[in-house]
């Protein structure tokens, strides 16, 4: 089919902001590369630009002070740029659980222009949104103008974030590598929770799975498992994995059986190759992957997530320090929920016993409990501790499905680093979580 009609320069797809507007941006790879690395040109000639991306994957100059008078960036999962941008004033977090995160934004916003990230047009003029559909297609139907950055490196995933050239406004001929993000190493105390959760998984479950050392060890453990499922926000290089050595089959879900479903997918060069027309592989609209009810309807759903600290009484606080942004909640909570909602399932949050910080009176790094009596001051809840089910770190499991307070506390200290405990008991005595030890 012919689109040459709809191709325009990067230029002109620049100078089609103008004053006051609100630029949406897909999330990780599916971030429009060419015009986000570029749009800080804009300063002088345009003012009061907002932005609103999740966890980008570019980088790019419209973060820097020196172009804070024209660009705000609001973001729904902060990556490092975004950090410092807070800092300086212009940059806000967005609240949100993952499956609400479009329709609640689109309450009170309307996106002037999308511009995202996609596949090549197949020879029906169909394209793919290729990384992610978490967000994305709801708000192409939203904005005023819709522009996707054509790239032959992008894969075509098959779902509903397939959409026809007809429905574009504009495309950008794009041929940047599509980003990726390296495979982490996994250490000892990765393989030490990798291990311990996968005693958690049962042959024939639908798992969901993040990034990181502890996310990969668990695929490292789950190598000995037969007929898995996958029903996860973010498909990762690990799973695609599996799926190559026969572990996950998804015959057995309840839902989509045969084929892997998320909302998108990040890794390396090998999981893009697997996913491109990969009828196995399935991205859906984020409201729908995502709603609880959704993952429930899987037997055996269990849901692994991490956290940067948890406190005796099961409250997770896994995206802020203190009142400092982080990251983002994510589909932490819809997970988590949705998996003990299963037949059969189970939320897990893993994370090491200790973290290395530094010391802000002497700059020393020292080492520090991640399993505290309280949270940091200002520390945002991703998971409440009515949520949280199973706790994880490489000293054992603390089941608080149903515990009470004192139950609670006991169980966690008990995962805790050894050099920690007793300063935790004396804590919780002092603060009052407990009467008695």
């Amino acid at each position: 089919m012919d689109y040459s009609s709809k191709i325009i320069t990067l230029e002109k797809a620049l100078s089609l902001v103008k004053n006051g507007d609100t630029i949406v941006t897909g999330l990780g790879a599916a971030e429009a590369g060419l015009f986000m690395e570029n749009v800080h040109n804009l300063h002088g000639k345009v003012s009061n630009i907002r932005i609103v991306n999740c966890n980008p994957t570019h980088a790019c100059d419209f973060y820097n002070a020196d172009y804070a008078d024209t660009f705000t960036v609001d973001g729904w999962f902060f990556a490092p740029a975004m950090r410092k941008a807070q800092a300086q004033g212009n940059m806000a977090y967005i609240p949100n659980h993952l499956h609400l995160a479009s329709s609640k934004w689109l309450y009170r916003n309307k996106p002037n222009i999308y511009v995202g990230s996609a596949s090549m047009p197949d020879a029906n003029g169909f394209i793919s949104l290729s990384t992610s559909n978490t967000y994305e297609r709801r708000m192409m139907e939203a904005a005023d103008i819709t522009i996707l950055e054509i790239n032959p490196n992008f894969p075509f995933v098959f779902g509903d974030l397939v959409v026809h050239v007809s429905d574009v406004d504009y495309l950008i001929e794009a041929d940047y590598p599509i980003p990726t993000i390296p495979d982490v190493p996994v250490n000892d105390k990765d393989r030490a929770i990798g291990r311990i959760i996968a005693d958690y998984v049962p042959d024939g479950a639908c798992i969901q799975l993040g990034i990181g050392g502890i996310p990969n060890a668990v695929a490292e453990f789950l190598k000995d498992k037969n007929d898995l499922g996958i029903h996860t926000e973010l498909i990762t290089s690990g799973m695609a994995d599996l799926v190559k050595m026969g572990v996950v089959t998804n015959k057995r879900k309840n839902i989509n059986k045969g084929q892997m479903v998320a909302t998108m997918i990040l890794g390396n060069n090998a999981l893009y190759d697997f996913c491109d027309k990969n009828p196995g592989v399935a991205l859906y609209d984020g409201a729908w992957v995502n709603d609880p009810y959704v993952i429930a309807q899987n037997d055996n759903q269990i849901s692994i997530n991490t956290s940067l600290e948890v406190d005796l009484t099961g409250q997770c606080a896994s995206e802020s320090i203190g009142s400092r942004q982080f990251s983002g909640t994510g589909g932490q909570s819809d997970t988590a929920i949705g998996a003990q909602m299963s037949k059969g399932g189970r939320s897990i949050i893993a994370l090491y016993s200790t973290a290395m910080v530094k010391d802000k009176a002497t700059g020393e790094r020292r080492e520090v409990s991640k399993i505290v009596s309280q949270l940091q001051t200002g520390a945002a809840v991703s998971l409440s501790r009515n949520d949280v089910d199973l706790v994880i770190t490489e000293y054992g499991a603390a089941d608080l499905r149903g515990a009470n307070i004192n139950q609670r506390v006991r169980s966690l200290i008990a995962i805790a680093h050894p050099k920690f405990r007793d300063e935790l008991w004396d804590q919780a005595l002092a603060c009052g979580i407990i009467g008695k030890k």
